[in-house]
């Protein structure tokens, strides 16, 4: 009856945004606005309940620090576990395996147990995976909010590239000023809605 119409609780509604190839979307909005369901949707993770996400070209997504790594592994293994998750292929993941490994600076640990990594050595690990795949469309949520300033300096520059060789960014961040930074266009979310946009 209209009891149960009234316990419906929509994550998204009425949400009708294009993002342009190349450019860099940050997404803002109060915790439960509904911002990482949108990635989740854009990432084929969720699929939406009513409406569609029409999305062209290869998704690749950090949309939870350290998501898809296994405690026990090494560092080692997890680059090739999450790699492959990401939908890398192994030789992809092998010839991208250095660059990862220097970009994340954790070479001194790679052969130990990612349980025995700091927050910073965690976040440092799964950003260099993401930085380094083959995709034209990137999504990030709250991706350096853990970390070091010179690391957070390495990622934001990392993004900035990617737009530069023509993909597309979608960055989830409460951070204000790294949004100012990197964002020529944010989008306001609030209650499932959208806001803002400019």
């Amino acid at each position: 009856g209209d009891d149960d119409a009234a316990q419906v609780l929509w994550a998204l509604r009425n949400v009708d945004l294009k993002i342009r190839h190349g450019e860099i979307v940050g997404l803002i909005g109060h915790n439960g606005a509904g911002k990482s369901v949108l990635l989740k949707i854009l990432s084929r993770i969720t699929s939406p309940t009513e409406g569609y996400a029409l999305v062209t070209g290869k998704v690749g997504s950090m949309l939870e620090v350290g998501a898809g790594f296994h405690p026990e592994f090494t560092g080692r293994e997890n680059l090739f576990l999450v790699g492959a998750t990401l939908g890398m292929e192994l030789k992809e993941i092998r010839a991208k395996f250095d660059d990862s490994v220097a970009f994340a600076e954790v070479e001194g640990m790679l052969d130990t147990p990612v349980k025995r990594y700091s927050s910073g050595m965690y976040v440092r690990l799964a950003f260099s995976v993401a930085a380094h795949l083959d995709a034209n469309i990137m999504l990030f949520d709250e991706v350096i909010a853990v970390g070091d300033v010179n690391f957070r300096e390495k990622c934001l520059q990392r993004i900035k590239e990617m737009s530069a060789e023509g993909r597309t960014v979608i960055f989830v961040s409460h951070n204000l000023e790294t949004l100012r930074e990197l964002c020529p266009r944010t989008i306001v979310m609030n209650h499932g809605h959208i806001q803002h946009d400019g």
